[in-house]
């Protein structure tokens, strides 16, 4: 400092607000992208993407913009575990392919048309092994969707499903039988028991059909394939860490191989469904999980 300068009238200029400004931009950019997302999984995409910064300048660029996502009003905690033994509760996965579980999610097309949606999840690794689109389904079509995850992936050790008739069907629980399969049967009117799964579809609602209006089956198809890559692959989820399910799954893979590695023996013979032949855009042959 010149001895003409006196120290009373410097001024430190920050820098703060430039940098805010550049944080913040990349915080709506996140945001615009993933509507659903809080402060925390924010956090944890821009360090994802090289970003150093701390968590509370985060919270508190969020706070003062007014980026929250409202909150969801929760229903009573249940006092006690209760419920079967076949509870997500009870009977918990301890490596992948231990248990699977499915259930159905309804939607609508723009003309009104019902839209039933087979989600198939693996619980440890919550990747999401299909979610197949139909019309309807059958408890012969539900076999098929399982038939070509087995031959891919190999049959888990359990799969866990509530009481509906394509489940409960004795066509598709013979033919999990003779697959090694043994079925965990939630208690009925019981949808907490199934807890991964409906997570998962409470996501799916939340994160793609509320926010898609559907032309056609065909529409639907593509829009519903394009989520379920983008949740395995880059949709970082706080159970594990915040990191993909694949990237979970391909973690475990190299660090603790075992009992995540089916037998060959396991699967099933691989029949195609009636509807969607190998070679349809559509089916799962085709596209793959």
């Amino acid at each position: 400092m010149s001895p003409e300068c006196k120290r009373a009238t410097q001024r430190y200029q920050s820098k703060r607000q430039t940098l805010d400004a550049e944080l913040l931009t990349e915080m709506r950019s996140i945001a615009e992208k993933r509507p659903c997302w809080g402060s925390p999984q924010v956090y944890e995409a821009l360090r994802r993407q090289g970003r150093e910064v701390n968590h509370k300048r985060v919270e508190r660029l969020w706070r003062e913009h007014g980026m929250q996502v409202p909150k969801k009003r929760h229903k009573r905690l249940r006092l006690s575990l209760g419920g079967s033994d076949n509870s997500c509760v009870r009977k918990r996965p301890e490596y992948p392919n231990h248990i699977w579980s499915y259930d159905f999610v309804t939607d609508f097309t723009e003309r009104g048309r019902q839209l039933r949606m087979l989600c198939v999840l693996d619980e440890f690794t919550r990747e999401s092994l299909a979610i197949e689109v139909q019309r309807s389904f059958t408890a012969r079509q539900v076999q098929d969707v399982l038939g070509y995850l087995f031959a891919v992936r190999g049959a888990p050790e359990h799969i866990r499903s509530d009481n509906g008739p394509e489940f409960v069907a004795k066509s598709l629980r013979r033919w999990l039988d003779r697959a090694c399969v043994k079925t965990l049967f939630v208690a009925k009117a019981s949808p907490w028991e199934n807890g991964y799964v409906e997570s998962f579809n409470s996501r799916f609602r939340q994160e793609l059909l509320d926010r898609e209006l559907f032309l056609g089956l065909e529409d639907a198809r593509w829009c519903v394939d394009r989520w379920r890559l983008d949740y395995n692959h880059h949709r970082p989820h706080s159970s594990l860490g915040h990191i993909p399910p694949a990237e979970f799954a391909a973690r475990w893979a190299a660090s603790a191989p075992g009992p995540a590695q089916p037998t060959a023996s396991q699967a099933p013979p691989l029949q195609l469904p009636n509807e969607l032949p190998s070679n349809h855009p559509d089916s799962l042959i085709a596209n793959g999980t």
